[in-house]
């Protein structure tokens, strides 16, 4: 297979792309291997950060598989290509934006009284320690848990989006508010 820089040829991007429109994942794994590099130059550029922009890599060729079937014959493959990253690096850094204005209501606590230790009420920041319990969620209850929370998306679009049933985005939820509950009660005094 011919490649430039990295890159597949347009001439084999034409021939690849019919391929992997009819269900041919080898194809596919073509397209990713003569790509990901410069999608993950573009996705580290905006984002500036190794981990995120690997999953802005991996997110994109995920679009990019769904989204085969829009892109037309003779097309720039790899300007089209370059948009989806571009688009979901974007998105991705909007909700980080988002999520810095996010309040502490995004988990439902209702009427707990939060605890200030005594010896430094200052030190005391519950955003931030919600924010370091979401990380520490598994990756897709961490990834339902941000759309439905921070991106505010219903059970159905989340379900859309990540193409599984409402059913498991609704369990999904469940056990990520479930755990966060676990992960944050020590430290706000036991009664979640």
């Amino acid at each position: 297979m011919e490649q430039r820089n990295g890159c597949i040829s347009e001439i084999e991007v034409e021939f690849l792309v019919e391929r992997i429109k009819q269900g041919d994942k080898e194809a596919f794994m073509k397209i990713v291997e003569g790509y990901q590099q410069k999608v993950f130059i573009l996705a580290y550029s905006m984002v500036r950060n190794r981990e995120d922009a690997l999953d802005l890599v991996q997110e994109t060729f995920m679009r990019l598989y769904e989204k085969i079937q829009t892109y037309r014959p003779k097309e720039n493959f790899t300007a089209w290509l370059m948009q989806i990253a571009r688009n979901l690096s974007i998105d991705f850094l909007r909700r980080q934006k988002s999520r810095k204005k996010d309040n502490l209501d995004v988990l439902e606590l209702g009427r707990v009284d939060l605890p200030s230790p005594s010896d430094d009420p200052a030190k005391f920041n519950p955003k931030e320690m919600i924010h370091k319990a979401v990380a520490r969620l598994p990756e897709k209850q961490k990834l339902v848990f941000i759309l439905h929370h921070y991106d505010e998306l219903k059970y159905e679009e989340i379900a859309e989006r990540l193409q599984i049933s409402v059913g498991t985005v609704k369990s999904l939820h469940f056990k990520a508010i479930q755990k966060l509950r676990k992960i944050l009660a020590p430290q706000l005094g036991g009664g979640l």
